[in-house]
């Protein structure tokens, strides 16, 4: 029973987007008002034809006795303490009151085959979730820096549901479901939280949180989970970077000083801070790309390629254009290059049923 109420609960914390969007409750209170209208329709039918109804109290119907009748006959519950004994009473309840107690029935019991179902089909869209995710992104915090990492993410090509958010508060994910992203509720620094991610099975995880020393602990947890994926994160202060790399970190971004020192680079140049921005900016004007040497390219100087080459990456080493071991270009090697951007055609995410 307990795992059973862990699995509820973990259920309960993943947020898949949706495409319906209507309130749950405007919905009930739709259900509710149908079914006032059809029990008025019914109350006015047999108010009108009164006289051919037999009441064993006394007779005759009054208007309370005409509800209570069409109560009782539309919830299927028929006392028999009142009954049409006229052809006309008779033949109104076959051709009418019959069908709106049908309608009547259908729109309560509908409602509950809607939840139903509506928890059904949220299950099987999780599991389906879950059984083809592979190779997907991690983003730990939905705030600036997380958005912005997901903004880039989505312009070099990378597919919507292959993202996904975590964040502890609630309306957060809430937002970035109405973007189109699955967000998970937690803590991520705890290792559940990070699983309900599928953080095992992920490629790359980006840690954008507000705290440095959440930051830390968030590259141990995923770290111990998933040895091979690629962890960027980010913090405030850049004496904790050397920590976040002993953490598990591949690389490592210091938001506050990076921010600085743009601002200074600004102050001195304007237009080369205009430049620096642009590079960071994918997807216009120019961009930063990293990509592996063409065949066409290897053994030829770093200046004779077709883009403008800013860095090699041989191994595990990174060589500046200028330096001399860069050259000639070896196949296995990968160049980062800035590019004119190239514009970018709008995805198209597919919605699970």
């Amino acid at each position: 029973m307990a795992r059973q109420a862990d699995e509820k609960l973990e259920t309960s914390r993943i947020r898949l987007p949706r495409r319906v969007v209507e309130n749950p409750l405007r919905q009930v209170a739709k259900r509710i008002l149908m079914a006032l209208g059809v029990m008025t329709v019914t109350v006015l039918l047999v108010y009108l034809d009164r006289e051919g109804y037999h009441d064993n109290a006394n007779e005759t119907l009054d208007f309370l006795d005409c509800v209570y009748y069409a109560t009782v006959t539309l919830s299927t519950t028929g006392y028999g303490d009142i009954v049409p004994y006229s052809d006309s009473a008779r033949l109104v309840n076959i051709l009418l009151v019959t069908p709106l107690r049908v309608l009547f029935l259908i729109i309560l019991v509908g409602t509950t085959l809607e939840v139903l179902t509506e928890r059904t089909r949220e299950e099987f869209r999780l599991n389906r979730w879950r059984s083809t995710l592979r190779d997907h992104t991690v983003i730990v915090g939905f705030g600036t820096k997380g958005r912005s990492a997901i903004q880039t993410l989505c312009a070099t090509g990378l597919r919507k549901d292959q993202i996904v958010i975590v964040d502890p508060s609630s309306k957060v994910i809430e937002a970035a479901n109405s973007d189109g992203f699955v967000g998970v509720i937690g803590d991520a620094t705890r290792s559940d939280v990070l699983l309900r991610a599928e953080v095992q099975k992920a490629r790359q995880i980006v840690i954008a949180t507000q705290r440095d020393d959440t930051a830390v602990l968030v590259t141990l947890t995923a770290r111990q989970l998933n040895r091979g994926a690629k962890i960027v994160a980010a913090v405030r202060e850049e004496e904790n970077a050397p920590l976040l790399r002993q953490s598990g970190a591949d690389a490592v971004i210091t938001s506050a000083s990076a921010a600085g020192r743009l601002l200074g680079l600004s102050v001195l140049s304007p237009s080369a801070g205009t430049v620096m921005e642009d590079l960071i900016q994918q997807g216009s004007g120019l961009d930063l790309v990293e990509r592996p040497v063409t065949k066409a390219e290897a053994g030829r100087s770093v200046r004779e390629t077709d883009d403008l080459v800013v860095s090699v990456l041989r191994g595990h080493r990174l060589l500046s254009y200028d330096d001399p071991a860069a050259s000639p270009l070896q196949l296995t090697d990968r160049v980062i290059t800035i590019v004119r951007a190239a514009p970018v055609t709008p995805l198209t995410t597919p919605t699970a049923d």
